[in-house]
């Protein structure tokens, strides 16, 4: 589903990523390991087509992601990835049902079924009878189970998961890690998951570790 053939990028005299090779199938849960500032984030960014690279290639099914001009990207983008992230990203204006429902919105699906399916998705992350709640009304662990509903809402195909315990405590960090991997593989969609925690990436598929040489495989 998913390759990196040799992606390289830079930021000024500074080398993130150096001659990263990975391939993800459809279903696998994989994750990457690394240090805070290492480049894990900006991984992330050129497989979703959001950071120009400097050398090699990113692709998704057929499609070389880093080739598409912005428009294409971001529909790829909408229509094929989901995203969770670290800080939650869930917007205070909008309700839980909203919030979820907004990948679906920007897509232009009919208001019935994305009502229907955010519902649906609310009940599968614990949070049934929360959609009117806003998100000042929840916990931080709460919030997460939000995002991953939003991020899955859409059924996409790849998942793109930064840090999504970061600012979680370890008993929430824990139950949020095994929803997202219950919901991801109920979906058969392929997760990139990356962190700093080897904890974290303890109950992936297959784990590697990012440093300033590269990525490598951990056994």
């Amino acid at each position: 589903m998913l390759r990196l053939v040799g992606v390289s990028k830079r930021f000024g005299a500074r080398s993130v990523l150096r001659d990263v090779s990975l391939e993800v199938a459809a279903g696998e849960y994989v994750a990457v390991i690394g240090e805070s500032g290492i480049g894990k984030s900006t991984l992330l960014n050129v497989v979703a087509g959001l950071e120009p690279l400097d050398g090699g290639a990113v692709y998704f099914g057929d499609e070389r992601v880093s080739a598409l001009g912005d428009d294409a990207a971001t529909r790829l983008r909408r229509e094929h990835f989901g995203f969770v992230f670290q800080a939650f990203h869930v917007l205070p204006h909008l309700s839980v049902q909203q919030n979820v429902g907004l990948p679906l919105l920007l897509r232009g699906v009919a208001a019935a079924e994305i009502e229907s399916r955010a519902r649906r998705l609310i009940a599968a992350v614990g949070l049934g009878g929360r959609e009117a709640s806003m998100p000042r009304e929840l916990s931080g662990g709460e919030l997460q189970r939000v995002a991953i509903a939003r991020a899955l809402v859409g059924d996409p195909q790849l998942v793109l998961a930064d840090e999504p315990t970061g600012n979680l405590d370890p008993e929430n960090a824990r139950q949020v890690l095994a929803l997202f991997k219950t919901q991801v593989k109920e979906r058969g969609a392929a997760a990139i998951l990356v962190t700093h925690s080897e904890a974290a990436a303890a109950g992936c598929d297959r784990r590697y570790r990012l440093t300033t040489a590269g990525l490598t495989a951990i056994a």
